[in-house]
């Protein structure tokens, strides 16, 4: 069969970086992230956390192919923040949502436990 092997849609091969960084030559305060062996459920609450943030003028994102394990994430931010910054507060802003609500699902299903 010509299907690729199942492990490589979300293994990085080595010698590859996961995410690598890319200025955009004409555009200021533009930038391209490509993130490696991912799709569109992170690209998607990515790009919804960067539109949260003031500075970010332009977030989005795309697959190039659907056989191209990879997204690129492009930002495009005010003078006052760069795409790197916006980036990593988009990424650090996600963690901090996702343990509150891995804490407050622990804590249900402990007391929903308890119950039986």
């Amino acid at each position: 069969m010509n299907a690729p092997d199942r492990y490589e849609r979300f293994v990085v091969p080595e010698g590859t970086k996961k995410v690598s960084y890319e200025r955009d030559t004409k555009i200021i305060n533009a930038a391209s992230f490509t993130i490696e062996r991912e799709d569109h459920t992170i690209g998607n609450i990515l790009r919804m956390q960067l539109h949260r943030d003031e500075n970010v003028l332009f977030a989005g994102y795309k697959l190039p192919h659907p056989l191209q394990y990879k997204i690129i994430v492009r930002i495009h931010t005010s003078s006052q923040s760069s795409p790197m910054q916006a980036y990593n507060q988009a990424i650090n802003d996600l963690d901090k949502e996702l343990d509150h609500l891995k804490n407050g699902f622990e804590a249900e299903v402990a007391k929903h436990s308890v119950e039986y």
